[in-house]
């Protein structure tokens, strides 16, 4: 597996979400009142807002807590305004690296997020500097114990998915951005499990790295995500399996 569906299943084997779940909530938090400013509080009329919504829901976050943000977003209650933003750089090995931001003092999360990279052995880039290298898609991870490869290729594909592929213990569906809450509602009805289910940025192409350098490049992914201004991380990194074990020992 290579880019944000291999970080995604290496998060969760970690905890790193459970590590942050008090973290996890504000993100959640920003995105809904994001998405509440640009098309109001009504989920029905907002899929922007439904996804942050299911989101939050999915990540076990208070209704209250969700409610809260929606006011905010919708002005009824007093909040900060956010700046959505998208960070590029390098880490080790020359590995790309998106960063999408929300924060309401950019050239303090820049510094932050700079300091991050550098620590770590990379470097904050221009923008544009690697975006091209990625699609935005609609990315499920589905465990294989939970369906069928036969099945699942069935449900998905007829929902508008584009392709599933069996990575590990997941099968990985993809499909566009347009397609993705019809998929997601479809997988919610058959009762199909996720370990992930979002909006993300899909490599082209991907580094391979050996034990050092992945090793590196998880730490840099790590502290990235840990910051609160980042809403997700994705880059375009490949960690054979023969290597995986050793990375994972840390």
């Amino acid at each position: 597996m290579a880019g944000h569906s291999h970080w995604a299943n290496i998060a969760a084997k970690k905890g790193v979400v459970d590590k942050k779940r008090g973290k996890l909530f504000g993100k959640l938090s920003r995105a809904i009142i994001v998405a509440a400013q640009h098309g109001g509080g009504d989920p029905v009329m907002n899929l922007a807002l439904r996804y942050a919504i299911d989101k939050a829901r999915k990540a076990s976050m208070p209704k209250e807590n969700i409610d809260r943000a929606v006011k905010k977003g919708c002005g009824e209650l007093s909040g900060e305004n956010f700046e959505e933003l998208v960070y590029e750089g390098y880490g080790s090995a020359g590995v790309a690296v998106l960063c999408d931001i929300l924060t309401e003092n950019r050239n303090r999360t820049a510094g932050e997020v700079r300091k991050i990279f550098e620590v770590h052995g990379g470097n904050l880039g221009s923008t544009g500097c690697v975006a091209w290298m990625f699609e935005r898609k609609g990315l499920f991870l589905v465990p294989c114990e939970n369906v069928e490869e036969d099945e699942l290729f069935e449900i998905a594909l007829e929902a508008g998915a584009d392709d599933v592929k069996a990575n590990g213990d997941v099968y990985e569906v993809t499909c566009s951005v347009e397609a993705f809450q019809q998929v997601a509602d479809e997988f919610e009805q058959k009762q199909i499990p996720t370990n992930l289910a979002e909006i993300s940025r899909i490599p082209e192409t991907t580094v391979d790295l050996d034990v050092e350098d992945g090793k590196k490049v998880l730490k840099l992914m790590e502290a990235l995500e840990d910051h609160d201004d980042v809403q997700s991380v994705t880059a375009n990194f490949n960690i054979p399996d023969e290597i995986m074990a050793e990375v994972m020992a840390e």
